[in-house]
């Protein structure tokens, strides 16, 4: 009985992993308990088909410990050339009541949040991910961002 339950979920596994077929680049990376403002999380991408189109999105993994309704971050993309484009963003992370948004069943939830659509690239990339979150009505930034334990990169193909 116990070797009938594990085939049925390695099966049921394999047909989960199967079916992302969009997916072309998904990497996280760990921050520990906070992350610190000055921690640049960095993806070196691999050289993609220059004839396709993509859709870039920013995974994250939280907790309760997040205390933040929305999350800003500077996301740079360094093309091969050197060029880079530096982009700001914030994103909603929370409900008004305070319960985190995302996916999961317990206190740990994941975010996929759209980044880039219908990117083009010419050989190999870089981007890199900074959090840029402050207090309202504070200058300085949060130096430990707690909460955040993850932070993914995911490229998909674009239909």
């Amino acid at each position: 009985m116990r070797l009938r339950n594990s085939i049925f979920f390695v099966l049921i596994a394999i047909l989960f992993f199967s079916c992302d077929k969009k997916r072309v680049f998904d990497e996280y990376q760990s921050v520990g308990s906070a992350w610190h403002k000055d921690s640049i999380i960095t993806f070196d991408l691999p050289e993609l088909d220059s004839t396709k189109r993509f859709d870039l999105f920013i995974n994250l993994r939280d907790n309760n410990n997040y205390q933040y309704n929305n999350l800003f971050l500077i996301v740079s993309v360094e093309k091969p050339n050197g060029y880079t484009k530096v982009d700001t963003l914030e994103y909603q992370m929370a409900n008004p009541d305070g319960t985190l948004l995302g996916n999961g069943f317990t206190d740990i939830k994941e975010s996929k949040l759209y980044f880039k659509e219908n990117v083009q690239f010419k050989g190999k990339y870089k981007v890199h991910i900074k959090q840029a979150v402050r207090e309202t009505g504070k200058v300085p930034g949060v130096t430990l961002l707690e909460g955040i334990t993850e932070v993914g990169l995911r490229i998909e193909k674009k239909d």
